[in-house]
């Protein structure tokens, strides 16, 4: 079957090509094999990726590499990219995470198999992948002699690979001195990135750690209040007591309902650590539990959302800093979204909390009206 290109090859590079179409069914198997065998390991293992790609070297690309380089491959089976697989990460450390998944699933010639990123190249950044050369562990006869290349690399020095090769800079034009210049602290600037991404996750990950340690062992007046510190606050289910208190009224279930929308309402409060909430609870549980009496105990409402703790907690704290209507209406806008309903359940509110004992101190005794 002639080669439909202009390029002209020679009568070994010929016969290669010609191997290459023979063996085309067994590198179809190894590349659907290969590509969902990495998939499936990644998944297992956790391993979150930002792309996995696979390919086939077409009769096009072979030929023109055959054209630079036929005479030093004695079979077809010499050439090890006929199958490549790409897996791109999001930090540099994945990549020897992945490279260790590769290792144990796959057999790797070492004698092929290059690390660029240890050979310090000048400017070099968009090149330094992890390339294995591998086979299938398989008694497949047709597939098991057969290798193929996996390379790994960040997801930084994939974008670089493609700018550089899209801008020709890796081509056969010369490129003036200035724009290697300014290539060259681009890489830089890339690389340095890649590196500081990787240790800032990890600086991240272990003060996510250190959090969680203090918030289990009570040391709350350490921990800031945060989305990661309200997080683990909320696995010890702080508002447990309260709610199970408000649904004996009735008897009543409670279902899950999200509580980190409250956040921004605690932060509202002037709460800066854990220990700010821990107080809040402790001083205002007594009359959130009798607010919520005030609420069900004539109902035969039989279902509570998980949140009604923290949410009665919430309107006694405003009611007793003697915000009234206003600051029950930014409870309810904060949590709800401003919306004209919320001035029916302020209204609920203010007509039920009279009967509080707080009431008469605040809004009477002081003479702080109730503002409007």
């Amino acid at each position: 079957m002639p080669l439909t290109t202009d390029i002209i090859l020679s009568p070994h590079e010929e016969s290669l090509l010609q191997q290459y179409r023979d063996l085309l069914p067994s590198l179809k198997k190894i590349e659907k094999l290969a590509y969902n065998k990495l998939c499936k390991a990644l998944d297992d293992q956790g391993i979150y990726v930002t792309a996995t790609e696979h390919r086939l070297k077409t009769e096009k690309s072979l030929a023109g590499k055959l054209l630079l380089k036929g005479a030093k491959y004695h079979t077809i089976k010499d050439i090890t990219d006929l199958v490549g697989l790409r897996i791109i990460t999001f930090y540099s450390d994945d990549v020897d995470k992945v490279a260790t998944i590769v290792n144990k699933m796959f057999d790797i010639d070492w004698k092929v198999s290059v690390d660029k990123r240890k050979l310090h190249q000048f400017n070099s950044f968009g090149y330094n992948s992890l390339h294995y050369i591998c086979r299938l562990r398989t008694k497949d006869p047709d597939i098991n002699d057969i290798r193929f290349e996996i390379q790994m690399r960040t997801a930084l020095q994939h974008v670089w690979s493609t700018i550089e090769h899209d801008m020709g800079y890796k081509g056969n034009v010369i490129i003036s001195d200035e724009y290697r210049r300014q290539f060259s602290r681009l890489s830089g600037m890339l690389e340095l990135m890649d590196d500081e991404f990787s240790r800032l996750r990890n600086e991240i990950t272990d003060y996510r750690r250190n959090v969680q340690s203090l918030v289990k062992s009570g040391k709350l007046d350490d921990v800031a209040l945060t989305v990661d510190s309200f997080k683990t606050y909320l696995e010890m289910r702080p508002f447990e007591r309260l709610n199970q208190r408000i649904a004996s009224v009735n008897q009543a279930e409670i279902f899950p309902a999200s509580l980190m929308g409250f956040l921004p309402l605690l932060e509202s409060f002037g709460f800066q650590t854990l220990h700010d909430v821990e107080m809040f609870i402790h001083d205002n549980s007594e009359d959130a539990y009798q607010l919520a009496l005030e609420q069900i105990a004539l109902t035969d409402l039989d279902i509570l959302a998980e949140n009604v703790g923290l949410q009665n907690l919430c309107l006694v704290y405003i009611l007793k800093q003697g915000r009234g209507r206003e600051g029950l209406r930014f409870v309810y806008d904060t949590l709800n979204g401003k919306q004209d309903s919320n001035d029916i359940l302020v209204d609920m509110i203010m007509e039920e909390a009279k009967h509080l004992s707080f009431w008469d101190n605040v809004y009477n005794n002081n003479k702080r009206p109730c503002k409007e």
